[in-house]
């Protein structure tokens, strides 16, 4: 009985030592709030960013060079993701003007689609800087950043004249965007006119690879013959491909892209895509980060700044990091 008794009191006076001990680490833990603060200058500024669409590394990347820059400014980022759907950038957009942004980061879903909202956000003072896809209305915008996507066309349409003897090519769109829309129409102004090559198709995908996959797909079951896709973008490329494959037709047909991502570049080096039109997120972010802080500390800019392309393809694919974006 002694021995229980030795043994109860200990545990009882271990307890009254440490309970006090657990009590104040959950109090902390309970109260306690990050203090944000830390790192940031007085009078930050909020910055409002808004791509078409966060399923896509491309403005991943772009999103993370801006990023940077802000937070070593001392300012803050706010990131929403419209998904595609126009209605749903409007609305975040309108949000985030009510949360007092002083500038606004844009990939516009529609090309037409943000007029009202940037009216709204001009009338309020806020700087509007578009980056890969144009707006109608320069008005509404300090500065458009975008690759030089008619080139972006040409290039591949020129490599496909050069590498294929004819073609009978089915084009993959994004009719909604003018960054889309602008490399269709340099492929296709470049390609059309020469002996042997015809576009028999255009297929509406919104560079997504989830919905170009099933649409070429349908194509195929149509019993269409084709020998070339030209794909606004690498994930609609890739989607192409992936179709192909359960077809057996992979690297039996010509798949062409924009984007040059590592996914891409993995295909191109497996043969099952020709070639893609290289951008370069890296630098589109970052100048968009510059041009934000020149626009904040009162300096002319450009009112549009088009960042140049280049073509990775199955000749040159070895000069490429293959692991990452440009």
């Amino acid at each position: 009985m002694k021995n229980e008794s030795d043994k109860y009191r200990l545990y009882r006076n271990i307890v009254r030592i440490v309970y006090p001990f657990i009590f104040v680490s959950l109090f902390l833990a309970i109260t306690h709030k990050r203090d944000y603060s830390f790192g940031q200058k007085e009078g930050a500024r909020l910055i409002g960013a808004s791509y078409m669409t966060m399923n896509n590394e491309f403005f991943k990347i772009i999103n993370e060079q801006i990023r940077v820059r802000v937070e070593a400014e001392g300012d803050l980022i706010v990131l929403r993701d419209p998904g595609l759907d126009v209605d749903r950038q409007n609305r975040q957009i309108a949000e985030m003007l009510d949360m007092g942004i002083s500038a606004l980061i844009v990939t516009p879903v529609d090309i037409d689609g943000l007029t009202d909202v940037l009216k709204r956000a001009r009338a309020m003072g806020v700087y509007v800087i578009v980056v890969d896809s144009n707006i109608s209305d320069d008005d509404l915008t300090d500065c458009t950043i975008v690759s030089d996507n008619y080139n972006a066309g040409t290039i591949i349409g020129n490599y496909v004249l050069d590498k294929q003897d004819s073609g009978r090519i089915v084009v993959f769109t994004h009719e909604a965007t003018a960054s889309g829309s602008q490399r269709v129409a340099g492929f296709k102004d470049t390609v059309s006119g020469h002996p042997g090559f015809t576009v028999i198709d255009s297929i509406e995908c919104e560079g997504q690879y989830e919905i170009a996959m099933p649409r070429m797909l349908s194509f195929l079951d149509e019993g269409h013959e084709f020998d070339t896709v030209f794909c606004l973008n690498d994930l609609a490329a890739e989607g192409v491909v992936a179709a192909l494959k359960t077809r057996d037709l992979a690297g039996k047909v010509n798949v062409y892209g924009v984007d040059a991502s590592p996914d891409a570049k993995a295909l191109i080096d497996e043969g099952l895509m020709r070639a893609s039109a290289v951008q370069f997120p890296t630098k589109i972010g970052e100048r968009a980060a510059s041009v934000l802080y020149e626009i904040f500390d009162g300096n002319a800019t450009e009112k549009t700044i088009i960042v140049p392309i280049d073509i990775v393809s199955t000749e040159n694919i070895d000069s490429y990091n293959k692991e990452r974006w440009q």
